[in-house]
């Protein structure tokens, strides 16, 4: 039986949990968690570098960015599947800024398709972009930080780490790997004051994912949550906000839940 839905809270008052942190953040053009997470940095006092794949989106991105802070925004377009433009991205975020304090590893690729019909290229599409580009970004930023001796990176992962869905073996598998990769490498990188943890959002609702997922499914999942509603992209930029600023300094390792679902 599905749950009534209860409306949003009011948006967040700013409260400068990341006033002079620098922070770069994946996969922020478009409508998703990346942007809103980007905006969210920016309203709580962040320097900002965003990168996307997308020219056209980036560019539109970060003029509304732009219009939302008075603090800088700088941006470059990255293939989080290609080595070079990790490299690049990476080097270039630290020569504009000055360092990088936080990266927001958020780039991932969903799809549905059965395990008898599923090609190698669809699942090792989805396995490059949601998983392996996360351990591309960490290690081009992690000797960074090192030398810092600080910092903090927060990953997008999600409940299908560890919820059985139909269809979704590849995005499942992809997903419940950045959780392994990020308890592994967080207790690496704690040893030099950086930290590592995820978030793990079930259902959020953007533009995009409209577009990708039926009327029928979108029903059912919303359905399944306590609150009878999908979360607003900004509540999990919150708690990615949350992992990435100082009031997290003893969290490593974690995955947080973000969501409303039944235990």
């Amino acid at each position: 039986m599905s749950t009534p839905a209860n409306p949003p809270p009011p948006y967040p008052a700013p409260r400068n949990l990341l006033a002079g942190k620098n922070v770069l953040v994946t996969a922020a053009a478009g409508t998703g968690i990346g942007f809103s997470t980007a905006q969210r940095a920016l309203e709580e006092g962040a320097r900002l570098f965003v990168s996307d794949i997308h020219e056209r989106r980036l560019a539109e991105a970060v003029e509304r960015l732009r219009a939302v802070s008075p603090h800088q925004v700088d941006a470059k377009l990255c293939d989080v599947t290609r080595e070079p433009d990790v490299r690049a991205l990476v080097r270039t975020a630290i020569e504009t800024m000055g360092r990088v304090d936080v990266l927001v590893n958020n780039a991932g690729l969903g799809g549905s398709a059965s395990v008898t019909q599923m090609t190698d290229e669809q699942w090792l599409k989805v396995i490059d972009v949601s998983l392996t580009s996360v351990f591309r970004m960490t290690r081009a930023i992690l000797p960074h930080m090192y030398a810092n001796r600080g910092g903090a990176i927060v990953n997008n992962a999600s409940v299908l780490g560890w919820r059985a869905q139909a269809l979704q073996s590849h995005y499942a598998a992809a997903k419940a790997g950045v959780m392994a990769f990020t308890r592994c490498s967080a207790i690496e990188a704690a040893e030099h004051g950086v930290r590592i943890n995820a978030v793990a959002p079930s259902i959020a609702m953007h533009a995009f994912l409209n577009r990708v997922t039926s009327d029928e499914l979108l029903t059912e999942l919303k359905g399944r949550e306590a609150f009878g509603r999908a979360a607003e992209t900004w509540e999990i930029a919150n708690v990615i906000v949350f992992l990435a600023s100082d009031l997290a300094s003893y969290m490593t390792g974690e995955i947080v839940s973000v969501s409303s679902q039944r235990a």
